[in-house]
């Protein structure tokens, strides 16, 4: 006999780990959270600098690798997605950005009723707890999700955001506030030297609730379907050669999978375009052109020089210096092993005329060598990435066959447009300008990559399309907008158009990219999303100051 909830939550990850928690908070409803991957044991984890172990971690990442193309100089790049309880919010830089208010008014505009800066922030608040400073028109004090500060600074750092005051480059106190523009050291959701990730702070409060179940190394292979209802889930425990199960759902199927798993699952169910599912020979149950359409993220060039006259990270990342830095964080002290991806984040403008705040840019007083992610270079260094906001190119998402276990074809098809081609240059001289200000100047010993030698926009296109990459913020596959829009999947209550009782949950129903790291923005859906499930009346909208100018 199959087992039977109220609500079956497919993805335990940003979105699926609220929404657990949040559904089954009154205890009037039974909740099952299905999750591919494994419970969130693996120290690498929780410790902040080990982002970097888990990022190639088959058992803790999808590890799908984007399709060649032009604007990658027809080289295949890396997707990682977590697959382990808390998704991506386990793997990650743990970055906190919200994005731009403009970005969700811009949402609203689309046709999304509800969806607009006003609408939204009660929903940021609702989720963190911000340790630090921040008006609290803007930030919440009493949710489950800690942010705070980077715990530590350099020197190497403070002379960036020095040499950005020379650009005009402000300092910004909270870039979740009130004022996006500006540079500062970053806020993370990691405290006390651990990963705050969704599991930790949403579902293992959750966890002991008696009308809650997590299965875990449970992989969603279908969404079963009654006509044009959902009804429940196929499942199979262990992967391929595990067991299969049928899970029934009362009320409803919540696909929360993320923007690549999320669109392969309604394909793998016969609910996409009709003549892709025909093409692999999947049944056409119900035919939404849009499904896996509208995939965006950001596309970043990454420059390195080399440091002369201070210590980098690098030197601290070796031999005995690295065992030193670990023995300082298993006490508590400052140590490079309670590190972020990086330490410094910027937003700024392309354009000092209309000041449009379409670029960001990070640094970190450390490099790497050169096509070998999270590899050290044996030399003293560091790293700027600049990349657009919100780019144009738009790629897709498709499942490749009706075996549910082979990964999806994925082209972001970045640097598709003209205006993505000349943004990413606009965003190397962003970058280089920062690295050669009067306050950088002491420190700096030569320009690693891509070179002085690359000069003219087309050579800076052309390093761009070489050794650019993803900044993983993968979104929009299952677009949210009105029915008038004909690549919409989702109605602004995140339900698939022409089903019942089945809603997606995540990045994926993103309108369009935001004005940062997606995670925060993510995890407002998964709040917000919870109340419109459970019918829930919305919060009342914050109404803020106008931006000046």
């Amino acid at each position: 006999m199959s087992e039977q909830f109220d609500y079956i939550i497919v993805g335990g990850g940003s979105a699926g780990c609220i929404l657990a928690n949040r559904l089954s908070e009154s205890g009037d409803h039974s909740v099952c959270l299905l999750e591919a991957g494994p419970p969130d044991r693996n120290p690498y984890i929780h410790i902040p600098a080990g982002f970097i172990k888990t990022l190639t971690d088959p058992k803790l990442n999808w590890l799908y690798q984007a399709e060649p193309s032009d604007g990658t100089g027809g080289r295949s790049t890396p997707v990682p997605r977590g697959k382990t309880l808390g998704g991506s919010s386990s793997i990650n830089g743990h970055i906190y950005n919200r994005g731009h208010r403009l970005d969700f008014d811009a949402w609203a505009q689309r046709g999304n009723l509800g969806w607009g800066y006003a609408d939204v922030l009660p929903y940021f608040r609702r989720c963190e707890t911000r340790i630090g400073e921040g008006d609290d028109t803007y930030r919440g004090r009493s949710g489950p999700l800690t942010v705070a500060d980077i715990p530590m600074k350099h020197a190497l750092c403070d002379a960036f955001i020095a040499g950005a005051g020379e650009l005009g480059i402000p300092q910004n106190p909270d870039y979740n506030g009130a004022v996006q523009e500006g540079i500062s050291y970053v806020q993370r959701t990691a405290h006390k030297g651990r990963r705050v990730s969704t599991a930790t702070a949403f579902l293992n409060p959750a966890k002991s609730r008696s009308n809650l179940t997590v299965k875990t190394n449970a992989q969603a292979t279908r969404i079963l379907l009654d006509a044009k209802r959902a009804v429940g889930v196929e499942v199979s425990i262990g992967g391929r050669d595990g067991q299969r199960i049928e899970l029934k759902a009362n009320r409803e199927v919540i696909v929360s999978g993320g923007a690549i798993n999320s669109p392969q699952l309604l394909q793998l169910s016969g609910i996409g375009d009709p003549e892709h599912l025909t093409s692999i020979g999947i049944d056409v149950l119900h035919a939404l052109p849009g499904v896996g359409q509208n995939l965006q993220d950001h596309y970043a060039p990454r420059l390195s020089a080399r440091v002369k006259g201070i210590e980098t990270l690098n030197e601290r990342a070796r031999g005995l210096r690295l065992l030193g830095e670990i023995g300082k964080y298993l006490v508590g002290a400052e140590s490079i092993v309670n590190l972020s991806a990086t330490m410094v984040y910027g937003f700024w403008h392309s354009n000092p005329d209309t000041r449009s705040n379409d670029l960001q840019f990070i640094f970190t007083p450390a490099s790497f060598k050169e096509g070998q992610h999270g590899v050290f270079d044996s030399h003293p260094g560091y790293t700027v990435a600049a990349w657009q906001h919100r780019p144009e190119s738009r790629g897709h998402v498709t499942a490749t066959s009706a075996d549910p276990f082979a990964p999806p074809r994925i082209q972001p098809n970045y640097l598709d447009t003209e205006g993505d081609r000349r943004m990413v240059v606009e965003a190397i001289k962003l970058a280089r300008r920062l690295m050669n200000t009067n306050a950088m100047q002491p420190y700096n010993d030569g320009e690693s990559y891509p070179g002085e030698d690359v000069q003219s926009d087309d050579e800076m296109l052309d390093a761009a399309r070489r050794w650019g990459n993803t900044t993983y913020h993968v979104m929009g596959t299952c677009k949210m907008g009105p029915s008038s829009d004909k690549i919409a999947v989702v109605d602004d209550q995140l339900r698939v158009y022409g089903m019942e009782g089945l809603r997606v949950i995540d990045a994926s129903v993103m309108p369009a990219m935001i004005s940062a790291n997606l995670n925060a923005a993510v995890m407002m859906i998964g709040e917000k999303g919870s109340d419109l499930v459970l019918g829930h009346p919305a919060l009342e909208p914050v109404v803020v100051p106008e931006l000046a100018g």
